[in-house]
């Protein structure tokens, strides 16, 4: 089912300088201030508002009863949500670290992902659940992963991804006001940029993909924490006169390719991004289909810049591990060169 549009400003229109965290916590508190059914359950997420401060001040406001700290116990978060969600509630569960989900797994997959069609659209499952996902910000094991590929491979769930303030505040009512079950993946060591939100100017549509820079050369397709180090790399490639088209995915499942299919037919080249490991993965999904759709158009093969098929390295190593602007260069400067 397709997320509804949000045809209203949420909070007083006008543009405000704010952060992915900031834009995070309005969004949730617009949704709790629209919809009495709107909850939010996590670990910590009340009095102390949250890790990363993301529910910041949002217990005080709305209550113990509309945002409650629950016991370190993910799989209870998720069952808890889909009983609520039977009774006409929509949660919001935050899961407090990436690497965090995995005892929620089961509950995810196997209930909160069929019951939708297990009881022939009888029941629905409006919960989103967020995920602070990647590295970057130098913590120990558990606390870098990015599963996003697990669960976009998992029928009846959505998986979505925001790169930016804007998206950050409005995907998140969108995610929200979705019946289906969300897979919210927030990139956490992009929680504290800034950027203007003008909350006056219309969302794009959740599951949607969208080019983020125009360009002629290559088309580079990324979503999440790689946007900015895309974005970094064609500002970079432009002073040598090469001129980078990037494009945010942002819907993870179901993907929105008609933006990258339309570009590569116009480039000829495809270079993909992500910190996730590339085998088996979204990156993995996206190029079987650009080739599929657009091989008469590809002037190189499909190129990724991956995080590597290992688990996730000791802090020290992380620079090492994750894609970087030098790496996505390069895969630029070998997809020319055919």
């Amino acid at each position: 089912m397709a997320a509804p549009a949000l045809e209203r400003p949420t909070a007083t229109a006008g543009t405000q300088t704010v952060t992915i965290a900031k834009a995070l916590n309005l969004g949730l508190r617009a949704s709790l201030e629209r919809d009495p059914k709107v909850l939010i359950m996590g670990e910590d997420v009340g009095k102390l508002g949250g890790v990363f401060r993301i529910t910041d001040g949002l217990q005080k406001d709305f209550g113990e009863h509309r945002v409650l700290d629950t016991p370190l116990a993910e799989s209870g978060i998720i069952g808890t949500a889909v009983g609520l969600a039977i009774r006409g509630f929509r949660p919001v569960c935050e899961i407090q670290f990436d690497g965090f989900i995995f005892p929620g797994f089961d509950q995810i997959v196997s209930q909160l992902s069929k019951l939708h069609f297990r009881s022939q659209g009888k029941v629905k499952m409006p919960i989103v659940v967020r995920v602070p996902f990647g590295g970057g910000i130098g913590a120990v094991e558990h606390h870098s992963e990015s599963p996003e590929s697990l669960f976009a491979h998992v029928a009846g769930l959505k998986v979505v991804s925001c790169a930016n303030p804007v998206d950050a505040y409005w995907m998140l009512q969108q995610a929200i006001e979705c019946d289906d079950p969300v897979l919210f993946f927030e990139p956490k060591r992009r929680y504290y940029e800034k950027a203007e939100l003008d909350l006056a100017t219309p969302p794009a549509p959740l599951f949607s993909s969208k080019v983020v820079r125009p360009g002629s050369a290559v088309t580079v397709a990324t979503y999440g924490p790689m946007v900015r180090t895309c974005l970094d790399a064609a500002t970079a490639a432009a002073e040598d006169g090469t001129e980078l088209e990037v494009v945010d995915l942002r819907s993870l499942s179901p993907l929105d390719l008609g933006p990258v299919f339309e570009s590569v037919r116009r480039t000829g080249r495809l270079v993909l991004v992500s910190e996730a490991p590339g085998e088996s993965s979204v990156t993995s999904e996206v190029t079987a289909r650009v080739q599929q759709e657009c091989f008469y158009s590809l002037e190189a093969p499909v190129l990724r810049v991956t995080g590597f098929d290992t688990p996730y390295p000791p802090s020290k190593l992380e620079e090492g591990y994750l894609p970087d602007l030098d790496r996505v260069l390069d895969a630029v400067d070998r997809s020319l060169a055919y």
